[in-house]
This record gives C-alpha cells, sequence and structure tokens, in this order.
C-alpha cells in the first residue's frame, strides 16, 4: 500500500486507473481532492517555472546584445578616425528641416542614464518616435505640466502618449532640484504593463529592470534605480497602503482612465486628495476617449490637451440582421476576407474569452487548411492576459509571405478587448467586431459575483474600429446592427465600481485611512447597499469592529491581494496548523479556470477524472 507522499511521486506518471489498482483508498473523496490539489499546483509551479526561466532567458540575451553595441561605440570612438556619425547630423537636409526640438534629440551623443554612447538601435528607434502625433504637443504638454498640479491628456490610440508622455516626464523630474522622485504610470492590465515597459527601456537604451521596470501582481521588475515604473493601478493602490502619500514619487499617470476600472477610480479619489497635501505631485489622467469632461470637472476644471491619432479613414460595415451565432458569424467573416479581399493586411478579431479565442484558432485554422493550397498561408495568433508574456509577443511577427500564385498571407490576431486601447498592432487592415464583452456583475442581495458576456459601449465599438485604421484605410466588420448600434448600446462603458463586490475595496479603503465611506470622493458613487453588505462582510470576517474600525486582523488581510475570504482562510490556517493546503486551495481558488483550461486543451486525459472530482466537490 502507497502512502500519500508515495502517491504524489508515482502520480506523476501513472493514469487515474493505474492509481485506482494500486491504491484503494483514493476512492476516499477527501484523499481524492487533496490529491488533486496537489497534482495541479505541481503542474502551474512547473508552468511558472519554465516561464521565468525563458524570461530570464530573454533578458541576458538582450543585455548581451546592448553591452555588444555599447563596446563596439567605445572601440570607435577610441580610434578616433573620422567616421561617419550613428546620429544623425543636423547638417543633412532632412535634419535641417525639422523643429529645433526634434534637432536637439537627434544630436545627443551620450546615453544621460547610463553616461556611455547610444547605441545604433537608439537611433532606428528614435527616427520613428520622432514621427508619432504626440511629439508635435511637446511644448504645450510641458507648460500645461508646469503650471498646473494635474490635467487630463486624451490622446487617441496610436498617438504615443503611453510611452512618450512618460518619458517627457522623467525628464521634468531629473531637471528639478531637490530629491529626484520616480514617475508611475499605471496600465489597467499586465500585459500592457509589460510590454510598455519593455519598449521604452528599449526606447532610451536600458536594460529593462534598471531604469525602467514594471511591477504587477506576484512580480516586481524593477530597482533601487528605477526612475520610471510601468504598474498595474491595483499595485499603486497597494503601495498607496504603505505610503498613503506616495512620496517616491513625483509624477503619477493614470493611463487608460476611460475603462474605469475599480483600482482607477479608487486611485483617482485618492490622488485628488494628495494633491492636496503635496503641491509638489503632479497628475496626469489619460484617456483615449475624447468625452473627457467627467475627469475635468473631477479633478476641479483642470486643462485638457488633446493630441490627434494617426488614423486613416475606417469604412464601417453592418450585418442586415442580427446574428444569432457571432461566434460562427466571426470565424465566417475571417475566412471570406482571408479569400476574397485583394489587399494585403492583417485581422483582428475580437471575442470574448479564452476558450471562444482558442476554439476560434483552431476552427480558423482547420477551415482554412481544407481550402486547399491554392489559398495564401494564414497565422493565427490569441492574445488574452493569461498567456506566458514570449507568446504575447506573437502579435508582432509579420505575416505570412505571399505565395508563388499570388496568394496574399495573412495574419490573424484573435483577441479580448485588451487589445481596444491597451496594446497597438501594426499592419491591421481588417477589424471584426462582434459586439461583446465579458464584464463582471456583483448582484449584493445573492452576494454572486458573475462573468456575463454584455454588450459592449460605443466607445469600445469606435476603439475597435479605430484598430483598422493605424497603417492605411481600413475597413470594420460590426456583427450587429446599425440600429442596433444607435439605439442598444451605452455611451460609454460602465464603471467597474458600480457593479462589483466592494469587499476588497472597503478593506483597501479602511487600510489607507480613509474611514468615512460615505463622504469618500467617488467619481461615480456606489449603491448604498452596495456599501453596506461589505461592511456586513467584513465585520462578519472581523476585519472591521462593531464600530466599523479597522481591527488588526483586517490590517493584515488587507495585506493579501486575495477576496476578503480568502485572505481571512489564509490566515486562520496557521491557527490550525493546515496552511500548505490551505495555500494550495487558495491559489486554485483564485485561478483553477486557467488550469482547467490549459488541461483540456492539452487533452491530457491522465488528469480528466481529477478535474470532474474538483468540479464535483466545488458544486
Amino acid at each position: 500500500m502507497l502512502n500519500a507522499s508515495s502517491m504524489l511521486e508515482y502520480g506523476k506518471h501513472w493514469t487515474m486507473s493505474q492509481l485506482y489498482s494500486h491504491c484503494p483508498e483514493i476512492a476516499n473523496c477527501n484523499l481524492i481532492i487533496s490529491f488533486t490539489i496537489r497534482m495541479l499546483t505541481m503542474m502551474c509551479c512547473s508552468n511558472v517555472d519554465r516561464r521565468d526561466r525563458d524570461r530570464d532567458r530573454d533578458r541576458e540575451d538582450r543585455s548581451r546584445d546592448r553591452d555588444r553595441d555599447r563596446d563596439r561605440d567605445r572601440d570607435r570612438d577610441r580610434d578616433r578616425e573620422p567616421k561617419p556619425s550613428s546620429a544623425p547630423s543636423n547638417s543633412t537636409p532632412a535634419a535641417s528641416a525639422l523643429p529645433p526640438l526634434k534637432q536637439m534629440v537627434l544630436q545627443q551623443q551620450i546615453n544621460p542614464f547610463t553616461n556611455l554612447p547610444h547605441t545604433p538601435r537608439y537611433y532606428e528607434i528614435l527616427k520613428k518616435r520622432l514621427q508619432l502625433p504626440v511629439w508635435e504637443y511637446k511644448e504645450s504638454f510641458t507648460d500645461i505640466i508646469t503650471r498646473h498640479q494635474s490635467f487630463v491628456l486624451v490622446g487617441e490610440t496610436g498617438s504615443g502618449k503611453t510611452t512618450q508622455i512618460p518619458q517627457w516626464c522623467v525628464d521634468m523630474v531629473r531637471s528639478l532640484p531637490g530629491p529626484k522622485r520616480a514617475v508611475a504610470c499605471t496600465q489597467p492590465r499586465r500585459v500592457a504593463a509589460m510590454s510598455v515597459a519593455q519598449r521604452v527601456a528599449d526606447e532610451i537604451d536600458v536594460m529593462l529592470g534598471q531604469e525602467v521596470g514594471y511591477s504587477i501582481r506576484f512580480e516586481d521588475c524593477s530597482s533601487a534605480k528605477t526612475i520610471l515604473k510601468y504598474m498595474t493601478d491595483g499595485m499603486l493602490l497597494r503601495e498607496a497602503m504603505n505610503d498613503p502619500l506616495l512620496e517616491r514619487y513625483g509624477v503619477i499617470i493614470l493611463d487608460e482612465a476611460h475603462e474605469r476600472t475599480l483600482a482607477t477610480d479608487i486611485l483617482m479619489g485618492v490622488l485628488k486628495e494628495v494633491v492636496r497635501q503635496r503641491s509638489d505631485l503632479k497628475v496626469i489622467v489619460m484617456s483615449a476617449t475624447l468625452d473627457a469632461g467627467k475627469f475635468q470637472v473631477y479633478f476641479d476644471s483642470c486643462p485638457l490637451l488633446t493630441i490627434p491619432g494617426r488614423t486613416h479613414p475606417v469604412e464601417i460595415f453592418y450585418t442586415p440582421e442580427p446574428e444569432r451565432d457571432y461566434l460562427e458569424a466571426a470565424i465566417r467573416t475571417v475566412i471570406q476576407i482571408h479569400m476574397c479581399e485583394e489587399e494585403e493586411g492583417d485581422c483582428l478579431l475580437f471575442l470574448t474569452g479564452q476558450e471562444e479565442i482558442d476554439e476560434a484558432c483552431k476552427r480558423i485554422k482547420r477551415e482554412v487548411d481544407d481550402l486547399g493550397p491554392e489559398v495564401g498561408d494564414i497565422k493565427i495568433i490569441p492574445l488574452y492576459s493569461t498567456l506566458p508574456p514570449q507568446q504575447q509577443q506573437r502579435i508582432f511577427e509579420p505575416p505570412p509571405p505571399r505565395k508563388p500564385n499570388g496568394a496574399i498571407g495573412r495574419k490573424v490576431v484573435v483577441s479580448t478587448n485588451i487589445a481596444e486601447t491597451s496594446l497597438t498592432i501594426d499592419g491591421v487592415v481588417f477589424v471584426i467586431d462582434p459586439g461583446f464583452a465579458k464584464q463582471k456583475v456583483y448582484n449584493p442581495r445573492i452576494r454572486v459575483e458573475s462573468l456575463l458576456v454584455t454588450a459592449i459601449s460605443k466607445a469600445s465599438a469606435q476603439q475597435r474600429a479605430g484598430r483598422a485604421g493605424r497603417t492605411r484605410p481600413g475597413k470594420c466588420f460590426r456583427l450587429y446592427t446599425e440600429k442596433a448600434y444607435k439605439t442598444e448600446m451605452q455611451d460609454n462603458t460602465y464603471p467597474e465600481i458600480l457593479r462589483s463586490n466592494l469587499g476588497s475595496v472597503v478593506l483597501q479603503l479602511k487600510k489607507l485611512g480613509i474611514d468615512d465611506l460615505v463622504h469618500f470622493d467617488f467619481m461615480d458613487p456606489p449603491a448604498p447597499e452596495t456599501l453596506m453588505r461589505a461592511l456586513e462582510l467584513l465585520n462578519y470576517l472581523a476585519a472591521l469592529n462593531d464600530d466599523g474600525d479597522l481591527t488588526e486582523l483586517g490590517s493584515m488581510m488587507a495585506e493579501f491581494p486575495l477576496d476578503p475570504q480568502l485572505a481571512k482562510m489564509v490566515i486562520a490556517s496557521c491557527e490550525f496548523n493546515c496552511s500548505n493546503e490551505i495555500l494550495s486551495i487558495t491559489a486554485m481558488l483564485s485561478g483553477a479556470i486557467i488550469l482547467f483550461f490549459i488541461l483540456s486543451h492539452l487533452g491530457d486525459m491522465r488528469f480528466f477524472h481529477i478535474t470532474i472530482c474538483f468540479f464535483h466537490f466545488r458544486r
């Protein structure tokens, strides 16, 4: 007979039937659940370790390439031979035609962050940077931020606001006397924070994690030298718990504020109060939608700077009748575009989640393969937030080449709404918009939070259509009627704070020292019933006392990036000597859906029975 530790060792290689034959006790329900948790936790850890090794290897490769370029530049300068400089000269006709500001940037030879000569790649990227629309507004930006503590910046997607504005803020902070403070730029999604940080590190010619870094849940790629940090809005909120005045930062940028995430709304209320107490702090609210008047009013009628994007005309197509199955209609539209459109260009298909995306990728690939060799090649790339960073970078790969018979090769990116504004994918000419996205909706009466497929807003539809006009005129195929767009869709996305469980929000606000929740300056105040339910829950969990004050246990619970119930469970496990098991259960409850989708996608039947047992147990 095998004990539990032996089962875990052999379970890596055995099927369930083999385990049943060697271990009759596995029929016991508690043992099945314990075994299930351990096996899936081991698989998750191995995937995380592999991802970390790949990321570290990529960083080492980039570091070696950058060091090699710098060594070559130093050798060139040491030789003192008259050679053409890598930096563009202002004596050329192209350079002399540039405005003085851009000429000065191009003439910079030494990297101010490393005191080393710039690499050739820096100048290649710089030429592209100077073509971004945002550069035409640098003087206006500098004038506004010098005279005002806070202002709103509206920049259409593709204008360059997410990468360039924080760099200008770094230059401003470095030029000020006194202690050198950092610049924080928040993003609503992890993938955006990571990818933008890597891009900006390349633009200013430094290693990611040094002068430029990022901070997301469970991963901090920054150092004491970091002066520009991209982070999720939730991470900045957690920093505010330990540093209520955010003394480390001289400029804080709330990017993609139009998405109105829970953490962004709380941050706006917190920063509005911090600005009153810190005259040296600058706050910039950046949005990709033109409806920014609400942000202006909220921040005491602050200035507004509008920057147009680099877009071309986009032709909009609607369906004559509503589609019964939007997934089937979306796949059919992609196939028709690939077969019938005579101009080159990639496709961007918006779907609601990972399961739909994986299914669509498989079906598109299968149907294109069935069309025969006369049809052009197609590269299908999924994109959602839980993909490893290496796979997310595939969206920037070039499309397949033309075939000898002239058939066009296309890249098809199948994405969640992460591609609306957070990431910019060049080369997209055709956008397919089914008109749906997933949203969290909380019912305070039955205390259940659901992830529902709901119709998008008009603002989201406009953002999706704009993806098609980045490089040349494009087309957007909306899989809904024009009447539905005009009469049924809301103008803007419903703020997350009005449709979410506020247990974690109330706990965080209490940790920040904000006791009067009724008079807290929310941009959109949540329903009183939702707040009362959250207070009742926290009091029941002993996170708040009967007077509504934060207890010692509640202060400890607020440190965990978990729902209050799970945080209480983890803390209480120490008393019952079961922390190891509770940590495994908590990890699964926080990310079980991802694990099960991966197992189903890989078709690993060895764990099929385990998955069924766990779902049955939860029901």
